[in-house]
């Protein structure tokens, strides 16, 4: 069910829960790196989590909802659920549940990696893609529907993500050429999965928290059906992950011999994203990687 849209948070909260009022709010953990987060709380105490923006497109948040959704339905554990979009004076906002926040369970990392492997399994979508574009940090992920993973993985991901480098001076002509070769390959260089899984799209370290009950909690998604390998890759990419996680998840559902060999092609779309949104300091490890594999 689409997530109710609100001309203010007041209303939301009069609407979701009446005859309760906001009371006040607090400074509130998470948010990834370009919202501003709070802790709203109402009159009856209850508390809820809100996400701000008064930079970002009118469907960043409507979309971020919907990814949520999607992992509600898959993910064995926990993903907070979307409550109400709408405007606060300049900013967007998203209204969430409000999740506590606590520390790591005995066996946190296999559980994790068993319910992260169970959504990749039963998580089975018709097509590559979403059922609309959504976004990855702030850049546009596009999700147009494809019947094969690597002509989507080299469309979608790649050649789009060097084309807003090279749009704006980030990459040079010996970039581009590099990873258009590599797309040209792409079909020897990455396996065809037999069908595509439901992904969080951004799973770095930063992108899970832990709940009160020691479990994880996803969280910041990027929403897309793909290879369950560029899933892995990316929590590979800056660490945070502990060994358990990897050998519970292989347990659960058995990788493709030869995914370590394919690990940093699938984090090729993550750095050229972190050159897009930060800058040239990712230049170095972007080429290091397409030396890789062009």
């Amino acid at each position: 069910m689409p997530v109710g849209e609100y001309p203010s948070l007041s209303a939301a909260v009069e609407d979701l829960f009446p005859g309760d009022k906001l009371a006040g709010r607090a400074p509130g953990g998470g948010g990834g790196c370009i919202n501003s987060v709070s802790k709203i709380i109402l009159k009856s105490g209850k508390v809820l989590f809100l996400k701000e923006n008064d930079r970002a497109p009118s469907s960043m948040f409507r979309e971020e909802a919907r990814g949520l959704q999607s992992l509600n339905d898959a993910f064995p554990l926990k993903v907070p659920a979307p409550l109400a979009l709408g405007r606060e004076k300049a900013s967007s906002f998203l209204l969430l549940e409000y999740v506590m926040s606590g520390s790591k369970g005995s066996g946190f990392w296999g559980r994790f990696g068993r319910a992260l492997a169970q959504m990749h399994r039963q998580g089975k979508g018709e097509s590559f893609g979403y059922d609309s574009d959504n976004f990855i940090g702030s850049t546009p992920q596009i999700n147009d529907r494809m019947s094969r993973w690597t002509d989507f993985f080299a469309e979608k991901r790649l050649m789009f993500q060097i084309e807003l480098a090279r749009s704006s001076r980030l990459a040079d002509s010996s970039m581009s050429r590099g990873v258009l070769s590599i797309c040209r390959r792409i079909g020897d260089l990455l396996p065809e999965p037999d069908y595509p899984s439901l992904l969080h799209g951004d799973l770095w370290s930063g992108n899970f928290m832990v709940d009160d009950r020691g479990e994880a909690v996803l969280i910041d998604p990027a929403v897309y059906y793909g290879h369950r390998e560029a899933d892995l890759a990316m929590t590979e990419l800056f660490g945070g992950y502990n060994r358990e996680f990897y050998r519970a998840y292989e347990e659960e559902f058995p990788l493709v011999p030869g995914y370590g060999e394919r690990r940093d092609l699938y984090n090729l779309y993550h750095m050229l994203n972190h050159l897009n949104l930060f800058g040239s300091s990712y230049s170095g490890s972007v080429r290091s990687i397409i030396s890789r594999y062009s």
